[in-house]
């Protein structure tokens, strides 16, 4: 799984933005070709992005180009155009508003076409798909099992919000009037189940007042505390706050580690499967949670600060 902590959305049509991001501390950067890019602006955006990806610098990043949405007359190019000009340099390609398992079979053929045709190892541009609308929610099994590309898949609240005629212009927050419980937990869980189901990571859509470090960070938190893998960010200053959020904190991933040691040992050495650590009981179950919780602090770059010691 490529670490998705924070996914800095760059518009492709400025070449400013697109250097400066080189330099940020986002897990993924995402490359825009859609909503940030004015129409009259769509063709210089993807020569802006192809240039980027050639001659950037782009280490430790997972790097991704968002395409236009499969109803325009810029998807077919967009796709063509990036992926036959830097696929080299290309782990994903992000499609939007897909509503259901055509649009991403579609990609599919297309990106396979593509790498045959150029030389490229087949299959190894993967796919995140945005779920934006109704449609796209109910049809969501089908799509998170329509390809081995797939590897993510992300919210779009805006226009998921405007779909259902959610009462709010706000994006992020709960509607005014809605005062039981979270309006939006029903999608997040839907999209979480959907991607856990199929082996996929989920990504949580923005928050659009990005001078409120606080509603960011209370809207990460929600999404981060279900299971979601990580945000979208709009703004360099949201990037800390979301790889704070979306990582485990030290003491937790120095108790998973401690709990996989632990249970390695009594199964293999003793051969007990349920045993004390601590005033703690750990099994099988217990394991593969720590697992979840270590694997993304090692993502993260975090060291143990404790070791399991054997009992003498």
């Amino acid at each position: 799984m490529r670490a998705r902590r924070s996914c800095l959305a760059v518009p492709g049509s400025n070449p400013r933005f697109l250097e400066k991001a080189q330099g940020l501390g986002a897990d993924e950067v995402f490359l825009d070709l859609e909503d940030s890019v004015a129409p009259g602006a769509k063709e210089e955006a993807r020569r802006n992005v192809v240039a980027a990806l050639r001659q950037g610098d782009w280490t430790g990043k997972t790097v991704v180009v968002r395409v236009n949405d499969l109803t325009t007359q810029w998807t077919y190019r967009d796709v063509v155009e990036v992926v036959e000009g830097a696929g080299d340099r290309l782990h994903c390609l992000m499609l939007p508003k897909v509503r259901d398992a055509s649009h991403v079979a579609w990609l599919d053929t297309l990106l396979g076409q593509i790498e045959r045709a150029v030389g490229l190892p087949e299959g190894r541009i993967g796919v995140e798909a945005q779920i934006e609308d109704a449609r796209g929610l109910v049809e969501i099994d089908d799509i998170a099992r329509s390809s081995s590309r797939l590897e993510t898949l992300v919210f779009g609240p805006a226009d998921f919000m405007a779909s259902i005629g959610m009462r709010t212009l706000v994006v992020g927050e709960q509607p005014p009037g809605y005062d039981e419980g979270d309006a939006y937990h029903y999608i997040l869980m839907r999209i979480l189940m959907a991607a856990r189901a199929y082996g996929l990571q989920a990504v949580d859509g923005p928050y659009l007042q990005i001078r409120d470090l606080d509603g960011f960070r209370r809207s990460a938190r929600r999404s981060a505390a279900l299971g979601f893998d990580g945000k979208w960010v709009l703004h360099p200053s949201q990037v800390e706050a979301a790889n704070e959020v979306f990582s485990p904190s030290q003491e937790d991933y120095d108790h998973a580690e401690l709990i996989l040691d632990a249970y390695e040992y009594y199964t293999t050495v003793e051969k007990r499967g349920a045993v004390m650590l601590g005033d703690e009981m750990i099994d099988e179950a217990s394991r593969k949670m720590a697992l979840v919780v270590a694997a993304r602090g090692r993502a993260a770059g975090l060291a143990r600060t404790s070791a399991f010691t054997p009992p003498s």
